[in-house]
Order: C-alpha cells, then sequence, then structure tokens
C-alpha cells in the first residue's frame, strides 16, 4: 500500500530553498530608528515561503518589522516575558513570550454563540460531512516512469492476469499475492479504506468510477507502474450533525476574528510608527495567515 500514498508537499515554487545573494541591493529599513538589518532578514528570508527569491526577501522584512512593531509596544506597556512550555517541553523565547502576552491583552477577540454557528453551519453545510470509504484490492505490476521497458512489460503483464480474472474473479487475492510488487501483496492486495486524497489522482479517477464488485477492464497506469482494481465496496459518506461539528465552527469563527483583530492592530501600530524602507499595513502580518 505505501506505493500508493501520495507524499508531495507544498515547496518553495521552484522545490528548493531560496538562496540569497550575499551581497544584494537592499533599501534601509527602520522601525521608530531601529533598523532591521540585511543579516536579520537573510536568516529569516528561510522561514518564508514565496515565487521568487525577491519576494522571500520582501516576506521576510515585513514579518521582522511587525515583529519589531509588537515588540517595541511590548516594551513600552512594560511587559515582562513568562515563556510557556509545550506539551513536548519546548519553551518560548522572550520575544516570543512578549509578542504573544501582547496581543493576548491588547486583541480582544468575542466567543462565538449558537447563534453564529448556527448560521455558518447552515451556509456550508457541504464542508460538514464525514468522507465516502472505499473498500479496495489492487495488483501492481511495478515499473517506474523513468524505465520504459519495466513498464511496457508490466502494463502486458497486466492486461494478460485482467483477461484470467474475468473467467475466475474469485481468484483476485490469489493473484495479488502471486504477482503484485506491492507490500499488500501479502493481504491479497487489499488497501483497507481508502478516501479521497489517499492515493494518486491516476488511481483515484479509477476507483471513484467504478461499482461495487467491479474490476477495472484495463490496466490503470500511476508513476509506479500499472494496476488491476478490484472495489468491494463504497461506505457513502453522510450529513454530520450540528452538535457534532458546533465546537469546531466555534474554533474556526474565534481564530477568523482573532486574525482579523491582529491584521487591523498591527494596522493601527504600523500608522502610529515611522517606519522606513518598506509599505507595512495590517494585510502584512504574517500572524494572520
Amino acid at each position: 500500500m505505501a506505493t500508493l500514498i501520495d507524499n508531495s508537499m507544498p515547496k518553495m515554487a521552484n522545490g528548493d530553498a531560496v538562496k540569497v545573494d550575499p551581497k544584494p541591493k537592499s533599501p534601509e529599513i527602520f522601525v521608530n530608528g531601529v533598523e532591521i538589518t540585511l543579516e536579520a532578514i537573510q536568516q529569516e528570508v528561510q522561514n518564508h515561503e514565496a515565487e521568487t527569491p525577491k519576494d522571500a526577501v520582501l516576506n521576510a522584512a515585513r514579518a521582522l518589522v511587525i515583529r519589531e512593531l509588537l515588540l517595541q509596544k511590548a516594551d513600552a506597556l512594560g511587559l515582562s516575558a513568562e515563556p510557556m512550555e509545550d506539551a513536548q517541553g519546548r519553551r518560548e523565547t522572550d520575544e516570543d513570550a512578549k509578542v504573544r502576552q501582547l496581543l493576548e491583552q491588547e486583541v480582544d477577540v468575542p466567543r462565538a454563540g449558537e447563534e453564529e454557528c448556527q448560521r455558518y453551519f447552515d451556509q456550508h453545510q457541504d464542508k460538514f460531512s464525514s468522507d465516502t470509504i472505499y473498500e479496495a484490492r489492487h495488483i501492481l505490476l511495478a515499473g517506474a516512469l523513468e524505465d520504459p521497458v519495466a513498464r511496457r512489460k508490466g502494463m502486458v503483464k497486466a492486461a494478460q492476469i485482467i483477461e484470467s480474472l474475468n473467467k475466475a474473479p474469485d481468484r483476485f487475492g490469489e493473484f495479488a499475492r502471486e504477482f503484485s510488487q506491492c507490500p499488500s501483496a501479502k493481504e491479497g492486495g487489499n488497501l483497507g479504506q481508502l478516501t479521497k486524497g489517499q492515493t494518486v489522482p491516476e488511481f483515484e479517477t479509477v476507483l471513484f468510477e467504478l461499482e461495487e464488485g467491479q474490476m477495472s477492464p484495463t490496466p490503470v497506469p500511476t508513476p509506479f507502474g500499472y494496476h488491476i482494481i478490484q472495489l468491494d465496496r463504497i461506505i457513502e459518506g453522510r450529513q454530520l450533525p450540528f452538535d457534532h461539528v458546533k465546537s469546531k465552527i466555534a474554533a474556526f469563527l474565534e481564530a477568523s476574528s482573532w486574525s482579523r483583530a491582529v491584521a487591523q492592530y498591527i494596522g493601527i501600530l504600523a500608522g502610529e510608527a515611522e517606519i522606513k524602507g518598506i509599505q507595512i499595513d495590517g494585510a502584512d502580518s504574517p500572524l494572520v495567515q
């Protein structure tokens, strides 16, 4: 089954870490007279996804300016850092603690009420249903995309197996144990219960079109090779009741309100500050993404 899981994760635009010219041209950036140094920006830049290195540098500079604004405000209010630890024992830095304490003190977010949660639920019911589950088996004839000879052999063998299974469909598990090159072979090709997004798109496209008890009529190509897919059962998703999701809706609405409130607060601080070298407003905040 491991061969089916899509482990792709979002990356930088080109898949690599952003590289910064060791001597790039950069405007001098100051926040109320405090400089945001080029060295600090270069250290921060790897924490920001962007389409281009230039955008990554700009995002890093904005994040540092906003952080400086918040730290200056915390100091002005006389806040002393009281770092917290998470469940793994990781301790906040003093600066992180000050920023957190400042926002807790200065940003007031009302709790989401029952009526507000119910209204959101009624307007977005498509978001509150369980996934349809597909119980399936497969036989994999492996062949990487960069190995056309192996793929050709896999396709031919898969077609031969399908022909045999059309005559003896009850032998699917037997054929999987004998021919499949997936770890699921020892389980007769059983993939367990699958939901959307758990397998590669090429596999899902065919799987979701099958009816219960149906086998793919032709070999199914994916980056791993050619598959023979058997759909055993479909468990349709169901609408979740409001009481089941009410707490999640409340948390989402409160988090959204908090993000907007933080953006407004940062906008106020930026409007009151003397910032040179970069344009900042509340929407730039990395805290409200």
